[in-house]
């Protein structure tokens, strides 16, 4: 079961941070996952689509420059890192998961992912997914040896069907929806379980007792 830190270790260190990231890389994880959103050309890191939760800034991401981003505190003096810049401190150090939250997300991804495997990085070092299907689909028409990971919240009608037309690798499901059947289900079709996020002992050991693939958490130190 892989140990995927959520927004870095976001349990000890400002989320989405390269603080987090660095902290995720200490405590061993297999993977990291990281938000992100478009901002003038730029894949910048950031989970929410307003501000005001882990900056000191205002407003929505989407309206505000990129120069405005950079100039945010994201805790402990952190700026909003760039995709790019994630990807130059993990250097190959674990997975890194991205998952596209803004619109116009995809072929940024893409350039940016296959930027780094011609300077010699694999495939396997990344997965991207996201909610947002019509995005994960842009990502696999694009370059179809890249991995996603379809994310869902409850059981979606056809998510299954969806997940094969997608070509997914992952399905990406919530603890407060996850089970036995799901998880059979799931692995029937030969697709992966990630499940989010999952933080207690209790739940971790629930997890491995369903046959889930990779968890995510805050506190990759519990894991």
């Amino acid at each position: 079961m892989l140990c995927i830190g959520h927004r870095g270790a976001m349990g000890h260190e400002p989320e989405n941070t390269l603080l987090s990231i660095k902290k995720a890389l200490e405590l061993g994880v297999d993977a990291v996952e990281v938000d992100v959103y478009n901002v003038e050309e730029h894949l910048v890191v950031i989970h929410d689509r307003h501000l005001s939760r882990t900056t000191n800034g205002t407003g929505y991401i989407e309206n505000c420059s990129f120069a405005y981003l950079r100039s945010l505190d994201a805790g402990k003096g952190q700026k909003i890192p760039t995709l790019k810049e994630v990807f130059d401190t993990v250097d190959r150090q674990a997975v890194i998961n991205l998952e596209l939250k803004g619109t116009n997300t995809a072929k940024l991804a893409v350039d940016l992912i296959l930027e780094y495997i011609q300077q010699g990085w694999s495939y396997g070092d990344f997965i991207v997914s996201s909610f947002n299907h019509y995005e994960l689909n842009l990502v696999k028409t694009m370059e179809s040896k890249i991995k996603i990971g379809m994310l869902i919240y409850g059981l979606p009608w056809g998510y299954l069907e969806i997940a094969q037309k997608l070509a997914a690798d992952v399905v990406i499901c919530s603890l407060d929806n996850i089970s036995l059947d799901l998880a059979s289900a799931i692995h029937q079709k030969n697709l992966l379980v990630w499940v989010y996020t999952v933080n207690q002992p209790e739940d971790m050991i629930t997890m491995k007792e369903l046959g889930v693939d990779g968890i995510f958490t805050n506190y990759p130190d519990i894991f």
